[in-house]
């Protein structure tokens, strides 16, 4: 008989969220007018148990947190009790690599640096200086003995130049092969690139995005998680013996909190991908997703802001204030389903039986 292998099996879940955005209405919510202090932990209220089940949760800030005056569109500045309630609802890793990065020019990139590291949570994707990104990238996160190296990068910042001695990374394609090839001597389990990329509002990928993607996969990255616009696109994991085998490409999340409330901006995907590790390989045990959506219903003369796991929801019509709130996320689920099941490969969609969350068969 052959020798029983004694090695460990570990396993890890990734969660990742699209982009959370503060427009003013987000801003209002979430301020008590006497007290002038701000409390964005009840958005989350519905959908951390979700995150916090994940163990390690990622996600895009498409803010700054540059001190008042708080503003939405354009150019975004939210209170740093944003980013306290990201990490009270389980969130691990912000990445701040977006074309709002620059918004608020020098103050609005290091004030989210020094607002993110006054609160605890770990980020990458923007720097102080060149000095910092090298010493700082890529950010290393270890859960359950595996390793991961996160890498983010942006398109552009509207055409606001980023002031110098400030970093945000640029989406160059040799840039991004450099810094892999960094990321390798490291010697992580996993490397993870976020993008900030594509049309905005557009479900298909551009040929620039598969193009990249399949790029960056073939050169080392083992995922590549997309965001910015706004809207849910496909979603790939290559298992069936391709070149690019046990690799995944989401292309975009969409939008996981803002107040874009037109059809398939009013919600998101939480992709969740899930890892084994034994003898030194690892591997994609599943890859999944919950569709989400965001509902703004008026409580005692006050907007609300509240993401929702859709599955959770899509039969609880009594939940909601209105009947068009609940025919509105019914229209995303249905308009989201429709094109994932025909897009997506070997991503299956989370559903909730009432008691716990299965991965559709």
């Amino acid at each position: 008989m052959g020798q029983v292998s004694t090695t460990p099996e570990q396993r890890i879940s990734l969660l990742f969220m699209g982009d959370i955005m503060g427009h003013d209405s987000q801003i209002w919510a979430a301020e008590d007018i006497k007290m002038h202090t701000y409390d964005y932990n009840e958005v989350f209220s519905y959908i951390k148990p979700l995150i916090t089940d994940a163990d390690l949760a990622i996600a895009n800030l498409e803010v700054t947190l540059s001190g008042p005056p708080y503003k939405g569109y354009p150019q975004f500045s939210s209170p740093a009790a944003l980013a306290v309630a990201c990490k009270n609802a389980g969130i691990d890793c912000l990445v701040t690599a977006n074309n709002h990065s620059a918004d608020r020019g020098k103050s609005g990139i290091s004030g989210t640096l020094f607002r993110l590291d006054s609160v605890g949570m770990p980020h990458t994707g923007t720097f102080t200086d060149q000095a910092s990104k090298d010493k700082l990238q890529p950010l290393i996160l270890t859960r359950k003995g595996i390793s991961v190296a996160i890498l983010n990068y942006t398109y552009g910042t509207n055409g606001i130049s980023v002031p110098v001695p400030l970093v945000v990374n640029m989406l160059d394609k040799n840039l991004v092969a450099a810094d892999i090839e960094k990321a390798k001597v490291l010697k992580p389990d996993l490397i993870i690139l976020l993008l900030h990329w594509g049309t905005e509002y557009d479900t298909v990928p551009s040929p620039d995005q598969t193009a990249m993607a399949e790029y960056f996969l073939s050169n080392g990255a083992d995922l590549v998680i997309g965001s910015h616009p706004h809207v849910i696109q496909k979603m790939i994991w290559y298992n069936d013996g391709s070149p690019l085998q046990n690799k995944a490409v989401v292309y975009s999340l969409g939008n996981f909190i803002s107040n874009q409330r037109k059809p398939k901006t009013d919600g998101g995907s939480m992709v969740r991908i899930e890892l084994i590790k034994k003898g030194g390989l690892i591997k994609i045990a599943s890859a999944g997703y919950y569709l989400t959506w965001v509902y703004t219903p008026i409580l005692k003369y006050q907007q609300k802001f509240y993401i929702l796991p859709c599955s959770e929801f899509e039969n609880r019509s009594s939940f909601f204030a209105k009947e068009a709130e609940y025919s509105q996320m019914k229209k995303f689920i249905n308009d989201s389903r429709t094109m994932l099941y025909m897009q997506n490969i070997n991503f299956r969609e989370y559903l909730y039986n009432g008691n716990s969350w299965l991965l559709k068969e």
